[in-house]
């Protein structure tokens, strides 16, 4: 075998920023080192893998087919260099995850938290252990294709074809507004009031938007959308403020209902729910310490019946 695991490095780190000079900063090498090794894959496979734009090197068609199997055997290789370091290392490997921001934010603390408990850690051992990084449902997905994060927790649709994509955990959307809401204490709140309303939303590229508007066009035809917000916490706050009314989730408002500072409005629409779902590479090799959290998580009937409908044995307890 002529292609070595650090030509595939190199190859990958310049598909990332498109630049040798870039690439060199990240690996570290200086950028005519980085620029003879792409030279010297190109030569192995006989192809080239860039297309020259000025300064850029953007990945051909070949390129691109290279990219996930690159990705995969480095990948392979972390995780096989992963296993022997902990055979001699009484701290598990540190676990990347990612979650869209209800997930993130109001339901993985918890289960991290339930699970080191479960491992007997102390406070001081369970940071080193631990990343998690919380962006949007897509941006999550592309990163698990990626091979940037171990597994991903998301409220949104995924189609990526190299991800196993597993129901999770049924979530349920509530329509909320502020005690002193000139809805709040009207009864049932009708349809036509619904059309009317101000509504205060996420950004469109949130998975709590998405699943929110779907559902409700499916009823009210129309949105009246007066503000967007970047967070969830914003959200809520403006709508405790009464700026509008909002359509959020029962675990991300759950303190607010509790303190009163919201309340539930009672419409005439169907309950809202949705499903949240846990989203895993199919070539990814998951470790004991990633089977475990993952099993910890699992919890529900539907994640149990939907790793066995799918042959998804990589997650049997060891």
């Amino acid at each position: 075998m002529r292609i070595t695991l650090r030509q595939l490095q190199i190859f990958v780190a310049v598909a990332r920023t498109s630049s040798t000079t870039e690439a060199g900063k990240h690996l570290p090498l200086s950028q005519s080192a980085t620029s003879a090794a792409i030279n010297d894959i190109e030569s192995l496979l006989n192809t080239q893998l860039f297309d020259r734009v000025g300064k850029r090197l953007v990945l051909n068609d070949n390129g691109r087919l290279l990219l996930p199997n690159a990705l995969s055997l480095i990948e392979s290789a972390m995780d096989l260099e992963q296993q022997f370091s902990e055979a001699h290392s009484s701290q598990p490997s540190q676990l990347r995850l990612g979650a869209s921001t209800t997930i993130g934010n109001y339901i993985l603390p918890g289960l991290i938290s339930g699970c080191r408990r479960q491992q007997n850690l102390s406070e001081c051992e369970v940071a080193p252990n631990m990343l998690l990084s919380i962006a949007n449902s897509p941006k999550v997905a592309e990163a698990v294709a990626n091979y940037e994060i171990d597994a991903g927790f998301i409220e949104g649709q995924c189609k990526e074809q190299s991800l196993d994509v597993i129901p999770w955990l049924q979530d349920e959307l509530l329509i909320v507004a502020s005690p002193h809401h000139a809805l709040a204490g009207v009864g049932k709140v009708t349809l036509d009031s619904l059309q009317k309303a101000f509504w205060l939303m996420r950004e469109s590229e949130s998975g709590t938007r998405q699943v929110v508007e779907y559902e409700l066009l499916r009823h009210l035809n129309h949105l009246n959308i007066g503000m967007e917000f970047g967070g969830t916490e914003a959200l809520k706050r403006a709508t405790v403020e009464g700026l509008g009314i909002s359509c959020v989730s029962r675990w991300a408002v759950a303190d607010y209902l509790a303190s009163g500072q919201l309340v539930v409005l009672d419409t005439e629409l169907p309950k809202l729910t949705r499903k949240f779902h846990i989203i895993l590479h199919k070539q990814k090799f998951l470790s004991d310490n990633l089977k475990h959290f993952l099993n910890h998580c699992a919890g529900s009937e539907m994640f149990k019946t939907a790793v066995k409908s799918n042959g998804i044995n990589r997650l049997s307890p060891t």
